[in-house]
């Protein structure tokens, strides 16, 4: 069975306007809302636009040991400082996932394919459940979709053994195109949206930049995990610029990295990945009305107990944009 790659353009990247979806639209009474005129003994309708901004938790001890059996009146959610009314919360998540996992198919990466494709083969049958979707991408010279989201496993060990493997490494046009992909998921409550990316940091492809990738991330709400591949080390030729990209982006997204220095240690850090996404707390509030806004708003979770603030470590996303999707 052949599963036909998808070709990203790259080239493209840099040319094409993005498209801002507007806010969903939800009736919702609210005391700075418009209210159209009614006709008599007509039940008059308030309608609002508003988003409900998700964010993913991950709270663990001093130990780094995930904390569970915590409840929504722990948590104190704020936006630019101002505390927010958290309307919506699962603890351990259940909620559905909507992942890309992203494959560096370059030379300086893909070395033991067999191994590789295993380790990604057991991740998905670990992870993905009924209301989970994955989309599956190979990068190297452009980027790949080669399997679109779907929760069909056999799909996607198919679309495992279809990757290529090319010379050079288009790491941020992986980044930014993966993000835009999730962008056009599905919105419900409490879906996360996260981007998983198997790279030893190199972007030799020189077409999308760190900035435009990180943005394009925030503005999806996608949690970047990356798992780094470092060959030796000590290496003198380590790309120790785009590691430190990495991490950063990841930091910034609310995810986590990884480094992997033996690649039998691929399997491992796969379901370190699968823990920490099992092990999250989703809160959700509604973003206050501020007019026609594009700027980045910065979110902040804590613990309301003075005591647990100083005993837990809590990770999430650094802030949402405003007209993100």
């Amino acid at each position: 069975m052949r599963v036909a790659g998808v070709v990203l353009g790259a080239t493209l990247l840099l040319q094409a306007p993005i498209v801002r979806r507007p806010p969903i639209k939800l009736v919702q009474p609210d005391e700075d809302s418009e209210q159209q005129p009614v006709e008599q003994g007509q039940v008059p309708t308030i309608r609002v636009q508003t988003r409900l901004v998700n964010v993913a938790v991950n709270v663990v001890d001093n130990t780094g040991a995930p904390v569970g059996g915590l409840k929504q009146d722990d948590f104190e959610i704020t936006e630019d400082g101002k505390v927010q009314k958290i309307a919506y919360f699962e603890k351990e998540s259940s909620t559905p996932l909507s992942i890309v996992l992203a494959i560096d198919a370059s030379e300086s990466v893909l070395r033991n394919e067999a191994l590789e494709k295993n380790a990604a083969k057991r991740f998905v049958n670990t992870l993905l459940r009924e209301q989970d979707e994955l989309d599956l991408m190979d990068f190297s010279d452009t980027v790949r979709e080669i399997v679109p989201f779907t929760n069909q496993k056999k799909k996607i060990e198919a679309g495992l053994n279809e990757i290529q493997r090319g010379a050079a490494t288009a790491l941020f046009d992986a980044v930014y195109l993966a993000a835009d992909r999730l962008s056009q998921t599905r919105n419900d409550a409490g879906r996360r949206r996260v981007l998983v990316l198997i790279t030893d940091g190199s972007d030799t492809a020189k077409r999308s930049r760190y900035g435009q990738a990180l943005e394009e991330a925030q503005r999806a709400g996608a949690m970047i995990y990356s798992i780094i591949i470092v060959p030796i080390w000590a290496d003198a030729g380590r790309n120790t610029g785009g590691e430190h990209a990495l991490v950063q982006m990841s930091n910034d997204t609310g995810g986590k990295y990884f480094y992997v220095e033996d690649k039998k240690d691929l399997e491992p850090a796969f379901a370190r990945v699968s823990d920490d996404l099992r092990t999250q707390y989703v809160l959700g509030y509604y973003a206050p009305q501020r007019g026609t806004d594009t700027s980045f708003r910065a979110v902040k979770v804590r613990m309301k107990d003075p005591e647990l603030k100083g005993k837990y470590e809590l990770r999430h996303r650094s802030g949402y944009y405003a007209d993100g999707k």
